[in-house]
């Protein structure tokens, strides 16, 4: 692989942004003219490449060895870890339409619907620029998940293998309820001039989504206490402590671009050959178990490996030591 054009940060590690050369057609209308895409690789020089995509929070710095908790998948990826970075080079990339160096919609912008075939799009011609003939595999996980499928449906010679975690050929109407009121109380702090504020309620109502029952059982079955007149819930206040770090980081508009786009994701599972692995969580309220199933039961070569975790639908960000026997089999992926 040739990175001679691109910004080197040591001599394992190299990052740019990549201008796609023209127009980006989308597939739901409308179009992006040259959008940029944010990209970071890391790992063996040479070694086979993986791509790790994740959740709409997810950007390009997958780990950094330096700064472990600089990259967003810390407890999994990394030299020695559950994804191996001595065996193999991780590839992240800022989402279109995020809250990173790709392009996306400005404060207060118009920006047109994106579908993960957008992002499988872009991809591929990053994958062009950056002369990566075929990766050894995709691991993707909830968002990350569906741009995988994406890929997987529409570019299988250019993977070796997915990994599919919390992610199914379409999202769950439930799922979908709890993502529109989300996103409609972000537009109301939008039209009200309060934007950070509703992102901050929105991120907190997505984060009683993200974990099971029985984990805020454990963590929060304590008794109410008096905050200047008023009773303070420990489940409340670490809802709107994760708001508020949330709406800090991020921008509201990336954040209903992409919300957008999970809920608009459908893809045909019986057109991706490659073979996968899907993981299922069964704690995970937001990509039920039975969808995980049906998922593997339509994917022509897939193995579905179910797992148990009450941390639900994040569970890929803590699990590394189930993650890590799956993991193995990537590293001997044959390359055909």
């Amino acid at each position: 692989m040739s990175l001679a054009s691109q910004e080197f940060l040591s001599s394992d590690v190299a990052e740019g942004v990549f201008q796609l050369p023209g127009r980006l057609a989308l597939h739901h209308g409308g179009s992006l003219e040259q959008p940029s895409l944010g990209w970071r690789i890391a790992g063996q020089p040479d070694a086979p490449v993986i791509l790790a995509l994740g959740g709409i929070s997810a950007h390009r710095c997958v780990f950094d060895a330096a700064q472990p908790r600089m990259g967003w998948w810390h407890e999994v990826v990394g030299p020695g870890l559950a994804l191996d970075t001595n065996r193999v080079r991780v590839l992240g990339i800022d989402y279109l339409g995020g809250s990173g160096e790709s392009t996306g919609p400005a404060a207060g912008g118009v920006f047109p619907s994106l579908s993960s075939y957008d992002q499988a799009d872009a991809l591929v011609q990053l994958l062009e620029h950056l002369n990566i003939q075929r990766l050894q595999a995709i691991v993707g996980a909830s968002y990350g998940a569906m741009v995988a499928l994406a890929i997987g449906e529409r570019y299988a010679a250019r993977v070796g293998q997915l990994v599919v975690i919390s992610g199914a050929d379409r999202a769950h109407p439930m799922a979908t309820a709890w993502r529109s009121v989300q996103r409609h109380i972000v537009r109301f702090g939008m039209a009200s001039g309060r934007a950070t504020e509703g992102l901050e309620l929105a991120r907190a109502l997505a984060m009683a989504t993200y974990r099971s029952p029985d984990e805020f059982a454990a963590r929060f079955d304590q008794p109410a206490r008096q905050v200047e007149g008023r009773f303070v819930f420990a489940v409340e206040e670490y809802l709107f402590a994760r708001g508020r770090d949330y709406a800090s980081r991020y921008r509201a508009e990336s954040f209903l671009c992409l919300s957008e786009s999970i809920d608009l994701h459908a893809v045909d599972a019986t057109r991706v050959a490659i073979p996968s692995i899907v993981i299922a969580i069964r704690e995970d309220q937001l990509v039920p178990i039975a969808d995980m199933r049906a998922l593997a039961v339509r994917l022509p070569r897939a193995r579905l490996i179910e797992l148990s975790s009450p941390h639900g639908h994040d569970a890929f960000l803590k699990e590394a030591a189930a993650l890590q026997s799956i993991f193995q089999s990537l590293y001997g992926v044959i390359e055909r």
